[in-house]
C-alpha cells in the first residue's frame, strides 16, 4: 500500500521542488529540521476482481514545516499575531489546521470534492473513510522520545534495541537495589506517579526488588553477561537491561541520546548522573530557550497530545463529529529507538479512560525511514568536514499547506521574515499560521454558512474572543481536561489573558 521510504522520499521532493530558497538552511553552514503531513488515499477505479493484489494509492503532501526556533516566554504577545513555536512538527501541524479550514469551505460550499462527507449532527463533518494522515519528521521529535540507549558501536547509532527497553532508565550494576535516601519515596502501582510512568532511576530498582522472592545482590557481570540469577528469572527485558548495562545480545548501554527540553516544574527532576541514568523518561518537558525560558512543551508531548485530542485543534473542533486523527508517524535516518518512540506518544497516555465519545488513545504506527535528510544536521556535518567555521541551526521556518491561495509562509522570530520592529504591529507581519490569522479563517468560514446550518456549540451563546470560540467546544475541552487529569498534570498552559483576542 505504501512504504516508509515512499512517504520520506515524497516529502523530500515536496521540500526541494515546493518550497523556496527564502527560509531554507544557508549552504555549508546551517541545518534545519523537516516534518510534514501526508494524505494517502485509495485509488478509486481498481478492480475489485483480485482481491490479493496490493490497493494503489496516491500519496500527497498536504501540509509541510521546516524549523527548530521557538521564542521565549518574555516575547509572547497578547493579540495571537507571534507563533511561539517554530520547531518543523509544529509548524506542520498548523499548516495542516489550514489545509482542514480550507476543506471545510470546500464541503461547506458543495462546489468541489473535499476529504469530508456530511456528519450525523447538524453543522458537523467527518472524515472520508477511505483516507488517513501520515506524519513525516526529519528527526525524533524533541523531548522524551529522543531520549534512547546510546550503545557501544557508536557507528550505528539507529540499531534497534530490545522492546520496551527504554521504558525505564539504566540502573548501575552495582548490585545496590535500593533508591538513595534524598529521592522521592517509591509510590505504588495504583499512585499516579507510576500510572503517568515518571520513571526515575529508584522506580526501576524498587520493581526489581518487587518482582523477585527477596533481595538480591548482583555482582558485576562478567565480560558482558546476564548474570544467572537475572537472566533465569521472570524479570522483563527492560529490568535486566537497567540491572546490567546492556542490552538483550550482549550490547553495552554507554550512555543517552540527550534531549535539551527542560523539565517542567511539578515533575520529578533528571538525576543528570553520568551514563545512561542522565535522564528520567516519561517526563513533560519544554522546548529550551537562550537565556528566556519558553512555555512550548517539548514535540514529544504535544504529538502525544494529539494522538489523543487530535490535530484539529479546538476551533475546528466545532465542525467536526470526530478529532483528526494521524494513522502513522514516520521517522527519518536519525538515532532512533521503537521503545522511546512508543513510550513518548502512546504509552504514557494509555491509561486514559472514560473520554467522550469519539476521542481515544491511538494505537498509532511508528515507524522509520532509512532515508536521511539532506539538510539535517547530520548530512551538512558530514559534507563539511573540513570546515571550520560554527555549523548553526536555520533561524527562519517555512511553512507550506495545499491551499489555493498563498500556501507559503517564511518566518523568523515568529513574525514574517524581513519584519523590523516598526512593522511587527502590522498585517504583514503575521504568519498566515498565526493564532489570530488562523482565528480569521475559521471566523471566515463560519460567515460563509447559513447561522442555521451551524453546529449546536455555536448557538448555544454569543462568542466573541479566541478563548470563548476555544471553550465553547465542550467535547474537546472535556477530553483535554481528562487528559491532564490522568496523564498531564503538569502541562504548562498559556494565562486566558493571551487568548482575549477578537
Amino acid at each position: 500500500m505504501w512504504t516508509v521510504n515512499e512517504v520520506a522520499q515524497l516529502c523530500y521532493q515536496h521540500y526541494e521542488t515546493r518550497l523556496p530558497r527564502q527560509g531554507k538552511p544557508e549552504p555549508n553552514r546551517e541545518w534545519t529540521l523537516l516534518a510534514a503531513i501526508v494524505k494517502i488515499q485509495p485509488i478509486t477505479d481498481q478492480a475489485c476482481d483480485s482481491p490479493d493484489k496490493p490497493v494503489r494509492v496516491t500519496k500527497e503532501v498536504v501540509s509541510m514545516g521546516t524549523g527548530t526556533k521557538c521564542i521565549g516566554q518574555s516575547k509572547m504577545r497578547k493579540s495571537g499575531d507571534i507563533l511561539n513555536d517554530s520547531h518543523a512538527e509544529i509548524i506542520a501541524r498548523r499548516s495542516f489546521q489550514r489545509y482542514l479550514l480550507h476543506q471545510l469551505q470546500l464541503a461547506a460550499s458543495l462546489k468541489e470534492d473535499s476529504i469530508f462527507v456530511p456528519g450525523t449532527q447538524r453543522g458537523q463533518w467527518k472524515l472520508r473513510p477511505d483516507l488517513f494522515f501520515v506524519f513525516f519528521s526529519s528527526h525524533t521529535p524533541c523531548g522524551d522520545a529522543s531520549i534512547i540507549p546510546m550503545l557501544e558501536f557508536e557507528d550505528q547509532p539507529c540499531c534497534p534495541v530490545s522492546r520496551d527497553w527504554v521504558s525505564i532508565p539504566s540502573v548501575e550494576a552495582n548490585g545496590n537495589l535500593e533508591p538513595p535516601e534524598n529521592k522521592r519515596k517509591y509510590e505504588g502501582p495504583d499512585s499516579p506517579v507510576t500510572k503517568k510512568m515518571r520513571l526515575c532511576a529508584e522506580i526501576p530498582a524498587r520493581e526489581i526488588v518487587n518482582s523477585t522472592s527477596h533481595h538480591q545482590s548482583l555482582g558485576e557481570p562478567e565480560s558482558g553477561q546476564i548474570p544467572p540469577s537475572v537472566r533465569n528469572s521472570n524479570l522483563t527485558s527492560e529490568v535486566q537491561a537497567a540491572i546490567t548495562g546492556m542490552v538483550p545480545g550482549g550490547t553495552k548501554v554507554v550512555d543517552v541520546y540527550r534531549t535539551g527540553a527542560k523539565v517542567v516544574p511539578g515533575e520529578a527532576g533528571d538525576s543528570r548522573k553520568p551514563g545512561a541514568a542522565y535522564h528520567c523518561v516519561g517526563l513533560l518537558r519544554v522546548k529550551p530557550g537562550r537565556g528566556d525560558r519558553t512555555c512550548s512543551m517539548s514535540c514529544s508531548d504535544k504529538l502525544a497530545r494529539w494522538n489523543v485530542l487530535g490535530c484539529q485543534g479546538a476551533l475546528l473542533a466545532h465542525f467536526l463529529e470526530e478529532p483528526i486523527y494521524l494513522s502513522a508517524v514516520v521517522i527519518g535516518k536519525c538515532p532512533y529507538s521503537q521503545e522511546a518512540m512508543e513510550r513518548a506518544l502512546i504509552r504514557r497516555c494509555q491509561n486514559v479512560s472514560a473520554l467522550p465519545k469519539g476521542f481515544g488513545v491511538q494505537e498509532l504506527k511508528i515507524q522509520q525511514s532509512d532515508l536521511l535528510f539532506e539538510q539535517s544536521r547530520s548530512a551538512v556535518q558530514a559534507k563539511r568536514a573540513d570546515s571550520s567555521s560554527r555549523l548553526v541551526p536555520c533561524g527562519a521556518a517555512i511553512s507550506w499547506s495545499a491551499v489555493p491561495e498563498q500556501p507559503l509562509d517564511v518566518t523568523a522570530n515568529g513574525f514574517t521574515q524581513g519584519t523590523t520592529k516598526k512593522g511587527i504591529r502590522s498585517l504583514q507581519a503575521r504568519s498566515r499560521i498565526s493564532k489570530v490569522e488562523l482565528f480569521r479563517s475559521f471566523q471566515k468560514l463560519l460567515s460563509s454558512i447559513s447561522e442555521n446550518k451551524w453546529p449546536d456549540s455555536l448557538r448555544v451563546r454569543k462568542l466573541e474572543t479566541y478563548q470563548e470560540y476555544k471553550e465553547a467546544a465542550s467535547a474537546y475541552q472535556e477530553a483535554w481536561c481528562i487528559l491532564q487529569r490522568q496523564a498531564f498534570g503538569s502541562w504548562i498552559r498559556n494565562p486566558p489573558d493571551y487568548h482575549q483576542f477578537k
